[in-house]
């Protein structure tokens, strides 16, 4: 598979401008990209701007913190996928993955799983590895396949570090091939790429995709 296809374009910098996101769209559209990946407010542009393209629009779900209650999580999915969303990356609830209310968790995984694949819609879930111990990690990903998502990933970008080649290997011997992986942040050239994807990573998140792009 060409690396582009690897690739969430990705801009969810909270001062992104329509000029920004127009160009992060004709860069994926230029590049093939799988997809771009924008905050909810832009969902309904983007899917306008590429709705002759087989370029995928996707969000984020209860992003950056993963805090908010599971039903506020289900009402902002079902207003991205009203706009034109095909993938969701929503945050896990990292305090009570940390506390160790593995219910609670999956629970919060499975009502966002239900309306996105009634809809055809694919869903990641972001447990955010830099919050995690190397167990709590291992937890996550196996009750994030549990619970019916499609991929679990590594970050939002919002913490204190992005993915990590050992993050990766982590949740891949967790999960194996039940479900995709997303390594996301801190991957900024083609060596970043091939190292995740080698490490077992289907999926790559990442603001770089020119950068990863035009090493080849």
């Amino acid at each position: 598979m060409e690396i582009s296809q690897y690739i969430d374009h990705t801009l969810l910098k909270p001062d992104a401008t329509q000029f920004q996101i127009t160009k992060l769209i004709e860069e994926a559209k230029k590049y093939n990209f799988m997809s771009v990946m924008v905050n909810p407010y832009w969902v309904e542009y983007a899917t306008e701007q590429l709705r002759d393209s087989d370029i995928k629009v996707a969000t984020v779900i209860g992003f950056p913190l993963g805090a908010n209650t599971t039903d506020i999580k289900v009402m902002e999915t079902k207003k991205a996928i009203e706009d034109g969303a095909q993938e969701v990356d929503m945050v896990q609830n990292i305090g009570e993955l940390k506390a160790g209310h593995i219910e609670k968790v999956r629970t919060d995984i499975e009502a966002v799983v239900k309306l996105a694949h009634a809809e055809d819609v694919l869903l990641k879930v972001i447990i955010e590895t830099a919050l995690l111990t190397t167990a709590e990690i291992t937890i996550a990903s196996k009750i994030v396949a549990e619970a019916g998502a499609d991929f679990v990933k590594t970050s939002t970008g919002f913490a204190s570090r992005g993915a990590s080649v050992s993050d990766v290997k982590l949740m891949y011997d967790a999960v194996g091939e039940r479900i995709g992986i997303k390594a996301s942040g801190g991957i900024h050239s083609l060596e970043d790429a091939e190292a995740m994807i080698n490490a077992g990573a289907t999926r790559l998140g990442t603001s770089s995709g020119l950068a990863i792009v035009g090493t080849k």
